[in-house]
């Protein structure tokens, strides 16, 4: 093959791969990235089809789509360069139950003449292979979930200063403040995963990590418990139950036992000694609300996965840890706690560290890899979609659920971080 040849028909792939899109399809909650081109020509401009242009201005215009479709506008990035094209990425989520609704809008909006391939990551590309195929003539290049998370957040970072944050005063929950954090040379690093259940994950470079431990209590633990608990239906209920509790008036602490501190061990008193302690009392039953319980069940999940990460980021000898994961998007309350569960387990010699576009790294990272593969299955003569992305230093083990996605709140552009702070310990 000639190099005009192959730059003819390399053209002609990444222009029929327009729009490019990344999706991660999970259990709850669907998230799509889409890449603007901002430096079209005027050749192109003349040359673009009217389905394209529509299709751009339908989702760019738009904040809203349908019932649940959002597009989370604060979390936009602009000057983005992917495979030499500079643009904008858009961030768009909505409710997977609504995936039929996307199909119809796809036909609708002519998408399926344009592009015959999407990629995807998450369970859905499964669950929905069939789908996309009959309803509107489309394959799903299917990539890892964790490859893509990873390098979804590596490129997040690169491209935006503020993207990792930790909490100040982390042992103050009311009081604690959004700070920025220098990730600038992230590796090694911990990744602590949190959706339906946990992974967690020893990052050392790119394409260099490990599954190092997990637990099947995470997010939708804490959901499944409130739902028992409480009679709440939804994520957002439950979270805004835990957010007016104290879980206090469930769990036995240290106090209950010993009167006040335990001085010996460096125990203080409104330490929880027992996550729900107080339950086997009849008199403590009858008074605890369902904030109560809501609240009691997410200092027990969060405490729980702060005591894990910060075993593993000692067996690693690693000292940053970042929690990802549909479990923490626009969850304040969670994080704050997670925060507090590492400042107290490494008795403040490690932070937890949390992300701007959290819930998104798996449909970037898909996005990128799916162009950056192109050109590679192009350059062996292969049909990617055929090829499965592979990782030799990907390893697993038993020990906990794969995360997938949970419920998300509605999104806030407000509490962003306000310093830069370049330390990870105290």
């Amino acid at each position: 093959m000639t190099e005009l040849h192959f730059t003819t028909i390399f053209d002609l792939i990444i222009q029929s791969a327009m729009p490019w899109f990344g999706m991660d399809i999970g259990g709850t909650l669907t998230k799509l990235v889409y890449f603007e081109p901002k430096d079209i020509t005027p050749d192109e401009q003349d040359r673009e089809a009217g389905i394209l242009r529509n299709i751009r201005r339908y989702l760019t215009k738009n904040s809203a789509y349908g019932k649940t479709g959002h597009r989370d506008t604060h979390l936009q990035m602009d000057n983005v360069v992917i495979r030499k094209r500079r643009g904008s990425l858009h961030f768009i989520r909505f409710q997977t139950t609504d995936m039929g609704n996307f199909l119809s809008l796809a036909k609708q909006k002519g998408m399926a003449e344009l592009v015959t391939t999407v990629c995807a990551t998450g369970g859905g590309a499964f669950k929905f292979e069939k789908d996309f195929r009959d309803q509107v003539n489309m394959k799903l290049a299917k990539f890892d979930e964790l490859d893509t998370l990873i390098k979804g957040i590596l490129f997040a970072d690169m491209h935006n200063s503020t993207e990792c944050y930790y909490y100040e005063n982390a042992r103050e929950i009311l009081k604690s403040e959004k700070r920025a954090f220098n990730f600038s040379q992230p590796f090694p690093f911990i990744l602590v995963n949190v959706g339906s259940g946990v992974s967690i994950l020893a990052v050392y470079g790119p394409d260099n990590y490990k599954r190092i431990s997990g637990t099947s209590l995470g997010g939708g633990t804490f959901l499944g418990l409130c739902c028992l608990l409480t009679g709440c239906t939804t994520f957002e209920e439950a979270i805004q139950l835990a957010t007016k509790g104290d879980n206090r008036k469930v769990d036995k602490l240290v106090r209950d036992i010993y009167g006040g501190d335990y001085n010996r061990f460096g125990l203080t008193g409104d330490l929880v000694a027992s996550s729900f302690g107080q339950m086997h009392m009849t008199e403590k039953r009858q008074s605890v609300s369902r904030e109560d319980l809501a609240n009691a069940t997410l200092v027990t999940i969060t405490n729980n996965i702060g005591s894990i990460a910060r075993m593993c980021a000692l067996n690693e000898k690693i000292d940053k840890v970042v929690f990802v994961g549909n479990f923490l998007r626009v969850n304040p309350i969670s994080m704050k706690l997670l925060a507090y569960a590492m400042e107290f387990w490494s008795n403040g010699t490690m932070k937890g560290l949390f992300l701007e576009h959290e819930g998104y790294f798996g449909a970037l990272g898909c996005l990128l890899q799916f162009n950056g593969e192109l050109a590679a299955a192009l350059n062996e003569g292969l049909d990617h979609s055929n090829t499965p992305s592979t990782n030799p230093t990907h390893t697993t083990d038993a020990g906990g659920d794969p995360s997938t996605s949970s419920p998300s709140l509605t999104s806030d552009a407000s509490d962003k971080p306000n310093d830069n702070t370049n330390s990870s310990s105290r």
